[in-house]
């Protein structure tokens, strides 16, 4: 029994379909979880294999990415997003989603390149308003950013800046396995959930949008344009430039976070 953890953000559906149609086989079972949760499980050895931040591949030497498949955006992504109350260049604290991992680092990256800006910053739970009492500028990822209300903020999409940075896509998470578990049988399963996503993608915008409550528009737009799931040359660039860019300020603060006992 492979034990796969799969984020619970809507941006991983078309990468998990073809694992919640065919449970019958008794192969794997599913664990629905955030991003970190995700990284934590695989660390702890508790889940086998999962959709992880791509920071992870640092954080984790026991990781495997498994090839060809990402949550990655070639321009704007729309659902990692710093929202500002004050302009860019005034924002001395920034309060990150607690979910964030991948994209915190990101927001340091692009702040002090970018912006020539290094604001202190604090977890927060996942509320705006709640984040912006105690902040300039919140940090949110996955659902809670695609219901945010652009009018009265500053907003920065983090995939473009990246791109403006770079020149190049951003992958924001991968599969990946613990080695013991990695193996071309386990590709395969997650390849052909890949498959079955996109060809049932129709499916999946009437069922997210009927959840979220979301405009179907909104969320083929999302899928099809802000978001890629393949791994292409451009999006393993980008990776490696991302990974090579992680501050060492960024490895002090992942190693210093409490890891599960394996």
């Amino acid at each position: 029994m492979i034990r796969i953890g799969v984020v619970n953000y809507v941006n991983s559906r078309p990468l998990a379909r073809g694992l919640e149609r065919d449970r019958a086989g008794g192969r794997y079972e599913l664990h629905y979880l955030s991003p970190a949760a995700v990284a934590d499980g695989l660390a702890a050895g508790t889940l086998d294999a999962g959709l992880v931040p791509s920071i992870e591949l640092v954080r984790n030497p026991d990781l495997v990415a498994v090839p060809g498949m990402a949550i990655a955006a070639t321009h704007e992504v729309r659902s990692v997003l710093l929202v500002s109350k004050v302009p860019v260049r005034e924002i001395r604290r920034v309060a990150l989603d607690e979910n964030s991992r991948t994209s915190a680092a990101l927001v340091r990256i692009v702040l002090a390149e970018r912006y020539g800006l290094s604001p202190e910053t604090a977890p927060a739970a996942p509320r705006l308003d709640e984040m912006l009492a105690g902040a300039d500028a919140a940090l949110l990822i996955g659902d809670p950013a695609l219901h945010v209300d652009r009018g009265p903020y500053v907003v920065l999409d983090l995939a473009g800046e990246w791109l403006e940075l770079t020149g190049l896509p951003f992958v924001f998470a991968v599969w990946a396995a613990r080695r013991a578990a990695a193996s071309p049988e386990l590709e395969t399963l997650l390849r052909r959930s890949l498959e079955t996503g996109l060809r049932d993608l129709d499916r999946i915008v009437a069922e997210t949008a009927a959840e979220t409550r979301l405009a179907p528009a909104v969320l083929r737009d999302y899928y099809t344009r802000n978001l890629r799931f393949e791994m292409g040359e451009a999006e393993r660039r980008g990776l490696e430039e991302f990974l090579a860019r992680v501050t060492a300020a960024d490895r002090r603060t992942l190693d210093a976070r409490p890891s599960p006992s394996r």
